[in-house]
């Protein structure tokens, strides 16, 4: 009964760094969007595009969709 408990403490706070981690990255992308200079927006898409590669290494998202965000971003930019 008590390592349930504990268990489900460890999966809540799993989820809430995912979750974090997630709303970051969504953030900085929509602020690499709003950016209009290109070289700005350059040094911001290599700051987001690292953190969509790590949110695929942690396997939060699919990383077919983390190059699909960034092949965007990179569209965006140019």
């Amino acid at each position: 009964m008590v390592s349930q408990k504990f268990d489900n403490r460890k999966n809540s706070k799993i989820t809430k760094t995912k979750k974090y981690f997630l709303k970051s990255t969504k953030t900085a992308i929509k602020k690499n969007k709003s950016v209009k200079d290109k070289k700005v927006a350059q040094q911001k898409y290599s700051f987001t595009s690292s953190l969509i590669d790590k949110l695929a290494k942690k396997k939060i998202i699919h990383k077919n969709k983390a190059n699909r965000l960034k092949r965007k971003l990179q569209n965006d930019i140019n």
